[in-house]
């Protein structure tokens, strides 16, 4: 079997190399798994120590999907062979895992080029939104839809949506919402919409490029020559919904605004009127946690926003929402998940402490993070 990240490198102009990942599991829509961080993390390493390597390329195998969000359903699978209320290892390691490899690309001291095409979803956004350049296709189909299965947009979504406009970084986290690339750029998740079957002949202008190994100057430069590509992106769903996105959000409590997306569900406008009953079958704990953990994230740091979100996630696999969630949508298929408690007012603020407590002894494992 091929490798589920293939590497190599390819020669520029001026002798400088560039180190090009790609995700290779697109029969799976490049759906994240442990081996695949475990692969990536640590060559990201290494060319970030390597002075003949000017920056790095991330892209995927398939026309398909770009990454469609980390393998919940090993997750599921783990929670199953431990007892009610213990933490799988298995997800210990992910999570941890997979945050640092979130934070790596965040805090990159070289441009990485994240060309993301197609479906882009969960963890997938969180390995495009840290690049130093985002490129999403026109076509892209992108969400952080973790209410669906009892979690929450992690990987940093609970501070990169509260960094978009107005609240529609809530009216997301809540929803689910598959949004476009215009979308994405207004957003700030990504910098440029470029067709997918451009991807050649980007490559092919980085190695015609003269590079510095110099973060600054080289970032610029990658800027420019992505200029020539860009095509313009879809008029953002967001952006035309934005009215009655604010009259839904604009609310003094996340109460208040569940009446409100409830209401909304009558929509005439489809877009709306399914993010809104995507959000009346979500999972309410999944609602109340991300509202709590977008409030407390207003202005935090990012390696403090990742801390707290492992410990939610870790949360979340002793909490029954996740593993039934995962089950219903993704394993037995039925889309019918029987949540616990099943309605917002019976979340209570003791079931949200609970999911953010430390479940581990000593030092935080992300505690090394700057």
């Amino acid at each position: 079997m091929s490798a589920p990240v293939t590497f190599s490198t390819f020669t520029t102009a001026s002798g400088h190399s560039f180190g090009h990942a790609v995700l290779n599991n697109p029969a799976a829509l490049n759906a994240l798994t442990l081996p695949m961080i475990d692969l990536l993390d640590p060559q990201l390493k290494s060319w970030a120590e390597d002075d003949s390597i000017a920056g790095v390329v991330l892209s995927a195998a398939g026309d398909k999907a770009f990454c469609a969000g980390g393998d919940v359903v090993s997750l599921h699978h783990a929670s199953k062979r431990v007892e009610t209320g213990v933490v799988p290892p298995e997800a210990e390691a992910f999570f941890e895992r997979e945050y640092r490899l979130d934070y790596r690309i965040h805090t990159y001291p070289k441009p990485i080029l994240c060309w993301a095409h197609g479906i882009v979803m969960g963890g997938g956004v969180g390995l495009m939104v840290g690049a130093s350049h985002r490129v999403v296709s026109p076509n892209a189909r992108i969400a952080m839809p973790e209410i669906h299965i009892g979690l929450y947009p992690d990987v940093a979504g609970t501070w990169f949506l509260h960094r978009m406009p107005a609240r529609t970084g809530l009216f997301l986290a809540l929803t689910g919402a598959i949004i476009n690339a215009g979308d994405a750029l207004i957003g700030n998740w990504a910098d440029a919409a470029v067709p997918h079957d451009q991807f050649a002949a980007v490559l092919k202008a980085v190695a015609q490029t003269n590079w510095t190994g110099q973060f600054n100057p080289d970032k610029a430069v990658l800027s420019e020559l992505l200029k020539q590509f860009e095509v313009e992106a879809p008029i953002g769903l967001l952006h035309t919904h934005a009215e009655e996105i604010d009259a839904v959000m604009n609310q003094k409590s996340l109460a208040d605004i569940d009446q409100s997306l409830r209401e909304l569900q009558q929509s005439k406008v489809t877009w709306l009127a399914n993010a809104a009953q995507a959000y009346a079958h979500g999972s309410p704990t999944s609602a109340a946690l991300s509202f709590e953990l977008m409030n407390r994230h207003a202005g935090a740091d990012l390696a403090d926003v990742l801390r707290l979100e492992y410990q939610a996630s870790i949360g979340c696999c002793v909490h029954p929402d996740f593993p039934e969630g995962v089950r219903a949508l993704l394993v037995d298929k039925d889309k019918s998940p029987k949540w616990n408690p099943a309605n917002l007012n019976a979340v209570t603020a003791a079931t949200i402490v609970d999911l953010l407590k430390p479940r581990f002894e000593g030092k935080h494992p992300l505690n090394d993070l700057d």
